[in-house]
C-alpha cells in the first residue's frame, strides 16, 4: 500500500487484509478512537467452522470466537485512537449476561489480557485491574493504527469451568500503514539481550522450544519470575490470529527457558516471549514456520485473519 489510508471503523477491522505479521521486542499501549466500530468477524465463526477453534490436528486454538462455554468477552471500548493514551474498558460475561467476579488465579493473575494488531507488528501483554462489579480496566497506549484483536484468558471459578480464550476485535483509528511480516530467523534483539529459538513447534504432535538469553555474549542466569515463571510465551498463527495455549517446563533462572506446545495446524507464527531481568520485562519476538502434518495439505494461509498460542 503507498499511500497512506486514514483508517474508519470499517478499514480498521479490514486492516487485517493487508498485513501479515510483523512482532517485535517493544510493547504497545493505548488504542483505538472515535466512531469507528470493528466488525466481529472472528465472533461469527464455529469451533467447526473454517478458522474456527480447532486445526487440522484437532489441537484447539482460542481466541477465534468472542463467546464461548456460556461466557462472552464484552469489550466495552472496541475503538481508540493511535498515538492517544487510553482506558480500555471490558468485561467476562455469564450466559445470563451477569459480570463475571469469581476466577480462579492462573500463573498469578486472574485474567490475562492479550493486545496485538492483525499485522502481528504490535504486541501488548497487559494487567487489567477489576473493579467489584467485574469491569476490568487498563491503561494502553497503541502507536499505529489498524485492526486488533483483544485475548482474555482466564478460568472462571465456576465449577467445572475451563480454561478459556476469548477474542474481541478493536479498531485503532489513524493514519494506516501495514507492516511486512519478519522472514523466520533464530535470534532476536532487544534492549541489548539476545535470545536465541531453538526446538520446533510442529503440527499435530508435541514439541519442545527452548529459548536462550545472552547479553554481551554472556548467558543470563538470573532471570526473575514472571507470571510464576522465568518466562512468558504468547504463539499467534498469522491468517486467523489464533491463539495457541503454550506451557512452560520446568526450569531454573536462565539461561534457557524452555515450553511445551502443539501446533494446532501447519503455518507461520509469530511468538512472544516476556522475560524478566534486572526488574524490568522485555519482550522478544519471533516468526516460525511449521510444516504440515505428515499425509496433510498446506493450508492456505488468510491476510483476513490470524491465529495466535500463549505459554506461561
Amino acid at each position: 500500500m503507498n499511500n497512506a489510508l486514514r483508517i474508519t471503523a470499517f478499514a480498521a477491522a479490514l486492516a487485517a487484509t493487508f498485513g501479515t505479521a510483523y512482532g517485535v521486542g517493544r510493547g504497545l499501549d493505548p488504542l483505538v478512537a472515535a466512531e469507528d466500530r470493528p466488525a466481529q468477524r472472528h465472533a461469527e465463526h464455529g469451533a467447526g467452522e473454517e478458522g474456527g477453534g480447532k486445526g487440522a490436528s484437532g489441537h484447539a486454538a482460542g481466541g477465534l470466537q468472542i463467546s464461548d462455554g456460556g461466557y462472552t468477552l464484552a469489550l466495552e471500548t472496541p475503538t481508540i485512537r493511535a498515538g492517544a493514551r487510553t482506558e480500555i474498558r471490558f468485561a467476562i460475561t455469564d450466559g445470563n449476561g451477569r459480570k463475571v467476579t469469581d476466577y480462579r488465579r492462573e500463573h498469578g493473575k486472574e485474567l490475562h489480557f492479550i493486545l496485538a494488531s492483525s499485522d502481528l507488528a504490535e504486541f501488548r501483554h497487559l494487567h487489567p485491574v477489576r473493579a467489584a462489579d467485574g469491569t476490568w480496566a487498563t491503561p494502553v497506549d497503541l502507536p499505529r493504527a489498524g485492526g486488533y484483536r483483544a485475548f482474555a484468558d482466564f478460568i472462571p471459578a465456576a465449577e467445572g469451568a475451563e480454561n478459556l480464550t476469548l477474542g474481541a476485535d478493536l479498531a485503532v483509528s489513524g493514519t494506516y500503514r501495514p507492516a511486512a511480516l519478519p522472514a523466520p530467523h533464530a535470534t532476536a534483539e532487544v534492549d541489548g539481550y539476545r535470545v536465541a529459538l531453538g526446538g520446533e513447534l510442529r503440527a499435530g504432535r508435541g514439541g519442545e522450544l527452548k529459548l536462550t538469553v545472552s547479553r554481551n555474549g554472556r548467558p543470563v542466569t538470573d532471570l526473575q519470575p514472571y507470571l510464576g515463571a522465568y518466562g512468558h510465551l504468547v504463539a499467534l498463527r498469522s491468517g486467523d490470529l489464533a491463539y495457541l495455549h503454550v506451557h512452560p517446563n520446568e526450569g531454573g533462572p536462565g539461561p534457557v527457558v524452555s515450553f511445551a506446545a502443539t501446533a494446532p495446524s501447519a503455518g507461520t507464527y509469530r511468538l512472544f516471549l516476556d522475560f524478566r531481568h534486572e526488574g524490568k520485562v522485555r519482550t522478544a519476538a519471533f516468526t516460525v514456520r511449521v510444516a504440515p502434518e505428515k499425509g496433510a495439505a498446506e493450508p492456505q494461509e488468510s491476510g483476513t485473519e490470524k491465529s495466535g498460542a500463549h505459554a506461561h
